[in-house]
């Protein structure tokens, strides 16, 4: 059991802490990073009885239904919504990096628990696959959630204009690895260039929310 929860959790939180370091001003308190974190791990629970219910009520019946509701639609709106929930309207949430930091915490506390549930359905065979395509996938969709949720904050006049991107991407990209994953024999050829792009662009995306926050910052203080 230990074997299987360390396996399931140590990838989510090497990356938490990644881009939690990744903020080159104000970092987050803890408590409230690890208070996503347990949110979204605690999401797996009403996403798998959703899931569940939709197999049994004939709704899944064909590929396309599946990656596009069953799957991608489900996880990235409930996490983009217990985002909005529990921190966007929080006095911590004060810099456009804090969405990228608040949204990577829900989304990998979700792929944690989600990773964690099937490893011990599956065995340690396929940890290392799950920790380079799931847990950083999920992490990589937060990432972009988290960046258009700081932008929909700190600029409210486009505030629901970003809002409809924070969800709209994540789970556009969401759907594409799923729909990889199901519909390729070979899918690791592709998920790989694919994931390599979510890098590049997840990288990108904490950069430009860094220097946007500097200018920002710098401008206040001026």
């Amino acid at each position: 059991m230990i074997p299987i929860l360390t396996a399931g959790l140590a990838p989510a939180i090497a990356l938490l802490c990644f881009f939690y370091l990744k903020d080159d001003f104000e970092q987050e308190p803890i408590y409230m990073v690890f208070r996503s974190f347990l949110f979204g791990a605690l999401l797996v629970f009403p996403i798998l009885f959703i899931q569940f219910a939709l197999n049994e009520e004939g709704f899944v019946t064909s590929v396309y239904k599946e990656v596009f509701v069953q799957t991608a639609l489900i996880e990235e709106f409930l996490k983009w919504f217990i985002v909005l929930l529990t921190v966007y309207h929080h006095i911590h949430f004060n810099e456009r990096y804090d969405g990228i930091v608040y949204a990577t915490a829900v989304a990998l506390g979700f792929a944690s628990a989600e990773n964690v549930l099937y490893l011990l359905a599956n065995g340690l065979e396929t940890a290392f696959l799950r920790a380079v395509f799931p847990v950083s996938s999920h992490a990589l969709f937060g990432v972009l959630m988290g960046y258009y949720l700081g932008k929909a904050k700190f600029y409210p006049e486009k505030q629901y204009f970003y809002l409809a991107l924070s969800f709209f991407y994540p789970y556009l990209l969401h759907s594409l690895y799923n729909f990889i994953l199901l519909t390729q024999s070979r899918w690791i050829y592709m998920l790989t260039p694919f994931m390599i792009f979510l890098w590049f662009l997840g990288l990108r995306k904490i950069k430009k929310a860094n220097q946007n926050q500097g200018s920002y910052f710098r401008k206040n203080i001026a």
